[in-house]
């Protein structure tokens, strides 16, 4: 099995020196999150690397070392559920190599346009990664092209490991580093650079309870795989590890910790919101692991220096306004309110304006006639409300309920539809 050292980390590092493809991205303290857990909260901004994710760190030195050590290659050909690809694609088309991008069905439109836009011909295969993988190597067809593997690749994980050097330098307090794993490039480079160069600072891979195939893997003390994961971050949904990166995690990593997919949604929101920074699911995953009081406690981060790496910044508009609606309703700002009518002209304006007197958004309204219990002459309008939260919510009904009307309201909309 090939190995990954500090040195060849290094070795990236100074092939970044001499392009414009990989930036040195910026860390960034937290307040909210640093108030959150009682932490020193700094992010490593690698969302605004370009193509909006840390991948083209991988592939750039990769490339760059395919092209120097096999000049007859004309093309790569690789697999990805959105990021990798568009790292690929770059620096494929840099180097002067066509590309060809395998991606699963389901892979998000923003990154599936924008791999494209960086000069790859993108192939769609497969209902999840695994498929899209098996498919891509079946690409490799002639001696001058060759497979560039999204993690399991030595020059691949030594160039995702220069963000640990980074981090390292940047924040040179640091006590702990937060990293997301999927396939394990990612944690595996970062986790070997850092151990390497600062043996105390602790390495702490995150997953998602639908994704957790590295917990899983270390607990039954070899690789264990998931066909179809199930997660928000689908950068991180590679169903499994390879050797490779697997080995390294396991010689340098520190621990691991599973969020959940509503912490994971809840980062991308304060984030949003607080930090003014846009991520992706998997970009949002280890700063996920901050709010959960579980894990800060079982880690002992208050006190201390924290890193999470915000690895990616690629969500398209249907996965964001998912993410929006979920954290409206957790909040009980977006709330469904049924209210018994008899049914007769006038009945829905009415009603309308007294939410609406309360300073209520109503999103909106459905006429339910046929229910078998409702008596005859009467219907249920069921409106879906925006409020300011469950106060401006309890205003909002017992002004209807005033009126004279039967109201119940719910804040798991749209959960049994």
């Amino acid at each position: 099995m090939s190995r990954v050292t500090v040195d060849d980390v290094e070795a990236a590092a100074a092939r970044f020196a001499d392009a414009d493809i990989v930036q040195r991205t910026p860390v960034q303290r937290s307040r909210s999150l640093s108030e959150r857990c009682g932490a020193e909260v700094r992010l490593k901004m690698e969302h605004l690397q370009r193509t909006g994710s840390f991948k083209p760190r991988g592939a750039y030195n990769a490339i760059s070392r395919l092209v120097e050590s096999e000049p007859s290659v004309d093309r790569v050909v690789a697999a990805s559920a959105g990021n990798h690809a568009q790292g690929v694609a770059l620096a494929a088309t840099a180097a002067g190599l066509d590309s060809t991008i395998v991606m699963p069905e389901s892979a998000p439109g923003a990154k599936i346009e924008a791999t494209r836009s960086y000069g790859a011909d993108v192939v769609l295969e497969g209902a999840v990664f695994a498929e899209a993988m098996d498919h891509a190597r079946t690409l490799v067809d002639d001696p001058a092209t060759r497979f560039v593997h999204a993690f399991d690749d030595p020059d691949v994980v030594a160039g995702q490991g220069t963000i640990g050097l980074e981090v390292l330098e940047q924040a040179p307090d640091v006590d702990t580093v937060l990293v997301p794993v999927g396939g394990g490039g990612l944690a595996g480079g970062v986790a070997t650079a850092v151990k390497a160069r600062a043996p105390d600072v602790r390495v702490i891979g995150v997953q998602t309870e639908g994704a957790s195939t590295l917990s899983e893997s270390l607990a039954a003390g070899e690789l264990v795989t998931r066909e179809e994961p199930d997660t928000i971050a689908d950068g991180i949904a590679t169903g499994g590890m390879s050797d490779l990166t697997f080995g390294l995690l396991e010689e340098h990593l520190d621990g691991v910790v599973v969020v959940s997919d509503d912490d994971v949604a809840a980062a991308i929101l304060l984030l949003l919101e607080r930090a003014k920074q846009m991520v992706e699911g998997a970009g949002a995953t280890a700063a996920a692991a901050l709010l959960d009081d579980r894990i800060v406690d079982e880690l002992e981060l208050a006190g201390e220096t924290v890193v999470p790496l915000l690895c990616g910044g690629n969500i398209d508009i249907t996965s964001l306004q998912e993410v929006l609606t979920h954290a409206l309703v957790e909040r009980h700002q977006l709330v469904e309110l049924t209210v018994r009518i008899d049914d007769t002209p006038g009945k829905m304006g009415e009603i309308a304006t007294l939410i609406g007197g309360e300073r209520a958004n109503i999103r909106t309204v459905r006429h339910e006639r046929s229910r078998p219990d409702l008596p005859v002459g009467d219907a249920d309008l069921v409106f879906e409300v925006e409020t300011n939260g469950p106060a401006h919510m309890e205003r909002v009904v017992e002004a209807v309920r005033e009126a004279g009307y039967a109201v119940a309201s719910r804040t798991d909309v749209g959960s049994d539809r």
